[in-house]
């Protein structure tokens, strides 16, 4: 190719570029327990749905919500206490069976140790009064652990039956109150020129294949349930051409709300 041809390719691809659409990175994270020791690790959150929304979906709600006449069926107190006792018990439940976890591995290693020494050296004899303490200490925490989840079970069983009337009766109210939702999200959707995109988290915790879109004002909407409650995103974003926009979810810009 003569160089004189260069620069009006180069144009030409770089308005092919900004005519392209532009492109959305979300990555979903969250912070647990380290399952295999102390402290906190992230880790990331795969198979969630992600959508980019040309309008604000809770605000359709909210104006559906205020004009309906009739009040959303509330969560009673005592429920909401009963689940937190639950979630209580569960937590207990699952810290002594870490506990139990951390204890078994410990005399796993000891146990493979020990192998290594005949018994009369004075290294087998140490590491067997080792063994011995850890595997007195693994059967308390055992008993332990299993008097915990017996514990939530029971609590989680009484629960259970009061949840599952309450949701109904909000899925019911909601049928009702949001029964034109569809048709006030399409009517948006179409005032604004945009069109909705939509994706699934990989085991990265990462979504960007089908989040091309064309520049302008969205919303990221997210969900992902933990037990009794679940983290909710519903967050404005400008996209915009050039470089991908890059959002990441977690707990600090999720709201964190009662999952019945």
């Amino acid at each position: 190719m003569k160089r004189r041809h260069l620069p009006l390719l180069t144009a030409l691809l770089l308005g092919a570029a900004a005519c392209g659409p532009a492109e959305v990175v979300v990555t979903m994270e969250i912070e647990i327990d380290n399952p295999d020791g102390e402290g906190r690790v992230v880790r990331p959150i795969s198979d969630v749905v992600v959508q980019l929304l040309p309008y604000d979906r809770d605000a359709v709600f909210d104006s559906l919500h205020n004009v309906f006449p009739t009040p959303e069926p509330e969560i009673p107190q005592e429920l909401l206490d009963a689940r937190d006792r639950v979630a209580e018990a569960q937590e207990r439940w699952q810290s002594t069976e870490r506990r139990w976890n951390n204890l078994r591995d410990t005399l796993q290693k000891i146990n493979a140790a020990i192998a290594q020494y005949s018994r009369g050296e004075a290294r087998y004899v140490a590491l067997y009064r080792e063994y011995e303490d850890f595997d007195r200490q693994l059967s308390r925490i055992e008993r332990e652990t299993q008097a915990a989840f017996t514990e939530f079970t029971a609590l989680q069983e009484g629960t259970i039956r009061q949840s599952d009337s309450i949701r109904i009766l909000q899925e019911n109210w909601a049928d009702e109150a949001f029964a034109e939702a569809g048709v006030v999200f399409l009517a948006k959707q179409r005032a604004s020129g945009l069109q909705a995109a939509l994706d699934t988290t990989d085991a990265s915790g990462v979504a960007r294949e089908h989040l091309k879109v064309k520049p302008g004002q969205y919303w990221l909407h997210a969900r992902y349930p933990m037990g009794y409650t679940e983290l909710y995103w519903n967050l404005p974003i400008t996209v915009e051409r050039g470089e991908p926009v890059q959002i990441q979810l977690n707990r600090a810009n999720a709201q964190e709300r009662i999952r019945l």
